[in-house]
């Protein structure tokens, strides 16, 4: 009995496995292509082409070989998906009972997306599904609306990202994978994305959408959570890589929205940033704690928190952005106060401010209050900076001025370090270089330097400066002191080469007319003096 029971089941099964093989051949799926088309093409509102299409009863799936969805007709002709192959779940009982194809889940292999945004900002994909969409047939809208999907997801895909009428090339993602679950017009729906971003960085996010949006899919609700690890700034297409902008940059965060206004917090470390061509890396992180209200459909921001974190120094930045264009653009103010100089010293070469070599800063705090306003890629940094209290250890002033030192009967003293007792300055960066007016630094070891400074975008140093001297020796000295008879009109000099290798060099006429301004209260034998100090400064050009 046991016998004849065990091969009836092998009857059963080997029936079952025959069914299973011949069954395809029995059913013409690819009949069902045009009616495949048709529902992908009303619920999308494209127009959707499939290839060939197989069918497996073991795995209740049909394959589609070569998937074509078209772009809107507004961004161009070329598709906005293609892919390789297309497997859909399907329910057998309908399709064997009643030659009805029923789809429960796509599965989209190897797919390309392509995704524009034109002029105004708006994106290819937001007209995906819409109701009325130029693609869709007079009965798409409503199909689309009834139509909902267990499950579709996209994998090892690749997108491309550009702007329409652009001369810039478009960016490319690979390692594209994405799953959504109950899909629909109607009701909230789990999704988790992730992509591969240039320079070995990714980016994911993981939440719920929905409903989806009928007439603008870039505006469905959503709450999700976002995470960036080692995005390359340089490398993703994001800034012109002209402007010397780069960094490591790592993210996590939420973004909640309600189809209208995305509000978005979280925290932001960038590694290694650069904020100028003439800067270089810098060797501290920086981390802003932030939180912002972006209009979706204006495409415009309010940065409402963003606590900028470098060491124990902290800046504050708020204001507003607009993300309409090839480049964002901010109108922003950072204000700062006292913060800690040393902190700060890592990151000064992101802004182009190089050390003189084997110099650190070591004591002081720095103010400041600057507006930021421009594409982010072609900044305009504007307003006053601050040092109080300061001290440049490794570097002596005096024994760097060469030439004027002598000339003043400075040359050689105040050890290896210098103190600045306050530096302020009026400043402007912006794609130029970086510039500043009303520079004035009161070094007690010397006296008043005054003056203007400027940076070219290859660091090249153009600075014309005023030095009142406060020592009391030598004859020259006693001209250029403020504390002196001889009125105090200074030593006029100017500073060349780059920061990191500065070259101070005498301005022999403004020395000239400072003393013909000046003629009273030089001592006896001065007439010597003035030769010998012209003469040594007509000799020599010292670098640091």
């Amino acid at each position: 009995m046991k016998k004849k029971i065990l091969i009836a089941v092998g009857v059963i099964v080997v029936i079952l496995l025959i069914a299973a093989i011949a069954l395809p051949a029995l059913i013409d799926v690819n009949k069902f292509r045009p009616t495949l088309e048709t529902q992908i093409s009303a619920a999308l509102g494209r127009k959707v082409s499939i290839g060939n299409i197989g069918l497996s009863v073991l795995t209740g799936s049909a394959t589609v070989d070569d998937l074509s969805i078209a772009d809107d007709p507004a961004f161009g002709k070329n598709p906005f998906l293609t892919a390789k192959q297309l497997s859909v779940g399907v329910h057998l009982l309908p399709l064997i009972i009643s030659r009805r194809l029923e789809v429960s889940s796509f599965k989209i292999v190897d797919p390309t997306v392509t995704m524009l945004r034109n002029a105004p900002g708006t994106w290819n994909f937001s007209t995906i599904g819409a109701a009325g969409g130029k693609s869709s047939s007079s009965g798409g809208s409503e199909g689309a609306a009834n139509i909902s999907v267990d499950k579709i997801s996209l994998t090892n895909g690749k997108i491309i990202v550009g702007t329409v009428n652009s001369k810039a090339k478009p960016h490319e993602y690979d390692g594209l994978e994405m799953e959504a679950s109950d899909l629909s017009y109607t009701t909230q729906f789990p999704f988790k994305m992730s992509v591969k971003t240039p320079g070995g960085g990714s980016l994911s996010l993981d939440g719920k959408a929905g409903p989806m949006n009928p007439k603008d899919t870039s505006q469905t609700p959503l709450d999700a959570k976002i995470e960036v690890t080692h995005l390359d700034i340089a490398t993703t297409g994001f800034v012109d890589p002209a402007s010397g902008m780069a960094g490591i940059v790592d993210f996590k965060g939420n973004v909640m929205s309600n189809g209208q206004v995305a509000s978005t917090q979280g925290d932001v470390k960038i590694d290694k940033l650069k904020a100028v061509a003439a800067g270089a890396p810098a060797t501290v992180p920086v981390t802003v704690d932030y939180s912002t209200d972006y209009d979706l459909v204006k495409q415009t921001g309010v940065l409402k928190k963003g606590d900028v974190h470098i060491g124990k120094a902290l800046a504050q930045v708020t204001g507003s952005y607009e993300t309409k264009g090839e480049s964002a653009s901010l109108q922003m103010k950072l204000n700062g106060a006292g913060m800690s100089v040393p902190d700060l010293e890592g990151v000064l070469p992101a802004v182009g401010v190089i050390l003189p070599s084997g110099a650190s800063l070591k004591e002081g705090t720095a103010e400041a209050h600057l507006t930021l306003n421009g594409p982010v890629d072609h900044l305009t940094i504007v307003g006053p900076v601050a040092l109080s209290n300061g001290k440049l250890a490794g570097f002596n002033l005096m024994s760097k001025l060469g030439a004027l030192g002598s000339f003043a009967g400075l040359s050689g003293k105040g050890g290896s370090d210098t103190d600045i007792e306050k530096l302020s300055a009026d400043i402007r960066q912006d794609p130029t270089g970086t510039h500043a007016t009303n520079l004035d630094v009161v070094v007690p070891s010397i006296g008043t330097v005054t003056g203007t400074a400027n940076i070219d975008p290859a660091g090249k140093l153009d600075c014309k400066m005023n030095a009142k001297l406060s020592g009391v020796g030598g004859v020259m000295t006693s001209k250029f002191s403020p504390l002196s008879g001889g009125g105090g009109n200074g030593i006029p000099f100017k500073i060349e080469g780059t920061t990191k290798d500065p070259i101070f060099v005498p301005d022999m006429a403004g020395a000239a007319t400072n003393l013909v301004k000046n003629p009273t209260g030089m001592a006896t034998g001065a007439a010597s003096g003035v030769t010998s100090g012209l003469g040594g400064l007509l000799g020599k050009k010292k670098k640091q």
